[in-house]
């Protein structure tokens, strides 16, 4: 059987990208809001998938007020991808 990906098998981590595989897409708060994460944690888990090289965080401000803007990257994307596949290979799909 396939490993699975242990930075992807978390639940946070593996929520956060099954959300950024489906938008182009998508905000820190929005992120929290379908989650249900608090702000600290998917911060650091945020930081964890960037340092992976499965995201990629934009910052900027609008107003005064900072926005982190998320995106899958190409890499994400096959760690996702290689993810669900070995998950595949333990359901017997």
């Amino acid at each position: 059987m396939k490993e699975l990906d242990p930075l992807l098998h978390s639940q946070l981590r593996l929520a956060v990208m099954s959300i950024l595989m489906t938008v182009d897409e998508a905000d820190f708060v929005y992120l929290k809001q379908q989650t249900a994460a608090t702000a600290g944690n998917l911060s650091v888990q945020l930081d964890k998938l960037t340092a992976a090289g499965y995201i990629e965080v934009e910052k900027c401000f609008v107003g005064k007020k900072t926005r982190s803007v998320c995106r899958v990257t190409p890499e994400g994307c096959r760690a996702f991808e290689a993810y669900v596949e070995a998950l595949r290979t333990y359901l017997h799909l």
